[in-house]
């Protein structure tokens, strides 16, 4: 016997309706076309059969107006059948869709994380910190990649006041060597012991006053009492500062600040708010470069003295984990350097070779050179 048909999911018509559907030129007229073929050639609008004269419709009519709904009861069940079927299976899509998705953003982070790893594992490799000849503190006047700069700094910070005792002893023995000869010189000693620029930044008379931190720039422009946002103009370019006053007084020049800036910035991490009832403007720019310092915000303005500035102090329980593991192992090859001692990497060379050692009984190593 055979297995009756699934007409929800059979497909031998379709040929056939694809045919009635281009020359009936759209839904609605297939449809129609239908229909016609049910009233035309069928009794499906009589109803099924055993409605006889005088039964009564639940409309209160008669037979015929019972047939009519019975063929409209039909058809919505068999369309409300089939958009069952649409949604359910518009849900399945839609659920294997996301499902996708998220399978491929968490394979996009993995990867991500893969890299930033292996990134941070070649910088490591590659930003090799040496200490000087006479084993003080690290050299960190070219970091080559933000992550060496940061623990160079830190690490810098840690041993602030050894070097800073070995740099005035050392400018002292200089002094005396040189003489009057190196009077230049020893005008820049004397410059670079001189006290740090307040924020480590200046006050531009006339104009604003500055200052900085590694990540970001902020710059306090004094203004008339109760201005108002509306009344000015500011214009924050990656690599150009504009700020004018709109209605400005008489003999006065509406233009505060119109110059290039003297190191690029992120324009849409910046910003800038009137503060204290108008009578002064607050700009915060953050640096395109969170490793380096800022000589001055604009080109025309007077430069400050980088070696006046005087970074955060940072203590290694504010690092992330990777960072302080790699700050800890330097200052501790630091440490067993001064002492003559081998450093972290030596250690595990040595290990390595005392395992060969203890798996080749047999070989001789009394006289074997090893660097």
């Amino acid at each position: 016997m055979a297995s009756p048909i699934d007409f929800e999911i059979d497909d031998r018509f379709d040929g056939l309706y694809m045919n009635v559907a281009n020359q009936a030129h759209g839904i609605e007229p297939l449809l129609d076309s239908v229909f016609s073929f049910l009233r035309r050639r069928s009794d499906f609008f009589a109803g099924p059969p055993g409605l006889s004269s005088g039964v009564v419709g639940s409309s209160g009519k008669g037979d015929a107006d019972a047939g009519t709904e019975a063929a409209v009861s039909t058809v919505h069940k068999v369309l409300q059948k089939h958009v069952d079927i649409y949604l359910n299976d518009k849900r399945k899509k839609e659920e294997e869709a996301a499902a996708k998705k998220r399978k491929k953003e968490k394979e996009l982070k993995e990867k991500e994380r893969k890299q930033q790893a292996a990134a941070v594992k070649k910088s490591e490799e590659d930003d090799v910190i040496e200490l000087d000849a006479n084993g003080g503190g690290f050299d960190i006047s070219q970091p080559t990649s933000p992550t060496a700069a940061a623990v160079a700094a830190t690490v810098s910070v840690v041993d602030a006041d050894k070097k800073s005792n070995e740099e005035v002893i050392s400018n002292k023995d200089e002094t005396k060597a040189t003489g009057n000869d190196n009077a230049d010189n020893e005008n820049d000693d004397d410059e670079a012991t001189g006290p740090p620029p307040i924020g480590n930044g200046s006050t531009i008379p006339g104009k604003y006053t500055w200052t900085q931190t590694l990540q970001e720039l902020c710059i306090t422009v004094p203004l008339p009492t109760n201005t108002r946002g509306k009344d000015l103009t500011v214009i924050i370019s990656k690599n150009h500062l504009k700020i004018a006053l709109k209605t400005a007084a008489a003999g006065s020049n509406p233009i505060i600040v119109d110059d290039a800036l003297t190191k690029s910035i992120i324009v849409d991490d910046s910003f800038w708010t009137v503060e204290d009832n108008g009578s002064k403007l607050v700009l915060t720019l953050q640096k395109l470069n969170g490793m380096e310092w800022w000589e001055a915000p604009c080109l025309s303005d007077p430069k400050i003295n980088l070696r006046h500035v005087q970074p955060e102090n940072s203590q290694l329980s504010d690092l992330d984990g990777e960072t302080r593991q790699t700050v800890e192992k330097m200052m501790y090859d630091q440490r067993q350097k001064a002492l003559g001692l081998p450093t972290s990497e030596e250690e595990k060379k040595l290990e390595i070779l005392e395992k060969f050692k203890r798996a080749h009984p047999e070989m001789d190593f009394s006289q074997a050179k090893i660097n």
